[in-house]
């Protein structure tokens, strides 16, 4: 079972998608979010969970889904695949960085920062050795 509806999506108010959009970007966005929480929600019931944590992770699953629409891609290789620069003819178009001013080895990173904001203080990221 998914963990976020898209009615629960657009109701959260992020940019609303329709449903086909929503169920492109929902399956790698759970991945991501998955990934850096060590997939609590994987091995824990989220109906039995804390309702602000609940809110919290659908709040970064939003956000994740929202960071992949607004680039229109999924994967780092998409993501950092258009160039810093290009010219045409007499005319040069460079994308500004924010880390080196010639733009060279700098990616954008696959998770969303604003990801971080809501998950920051649930304890869904908590990355020391689990005892299993």
């Amino acid at each position: 079972m998914p963990y976020l509806t898209n009615e629960e999506y657009n109701k959260l108010g992020f940019t609303e998608l329709n449903d086909t959009e929503f169920k492109k970007l929902l399956p790698k966005a759970t991945a991501i979010l998955d990934n850096i929480t060590s997939h609590f929600y994987v091995r824990h019931d989220m109906e039995e969970d804390g309702e602000w944590r609940v809110r919290q992770f659908k709040l970064a699953l939003c956000s994740q889904i929202e960071y992949f629409n607004v680039l229109g891609a999924t994967t780092s290789e998409e993501i950092n695949s258009s160039p810093h620069s290009f010219t045409a003819g007499r005319t040069s178009v460079s994308n500004s960085s924010r880390y080196n001013t010639s733009g060279e080895n700098e990616k954008k990173p696959l998770v969303a920062e604003d990801v971080y904001i809501y998950l920051d203080g649930t304890g869904l990221l908590y990355s020391g050795v689990a005892i299993w």
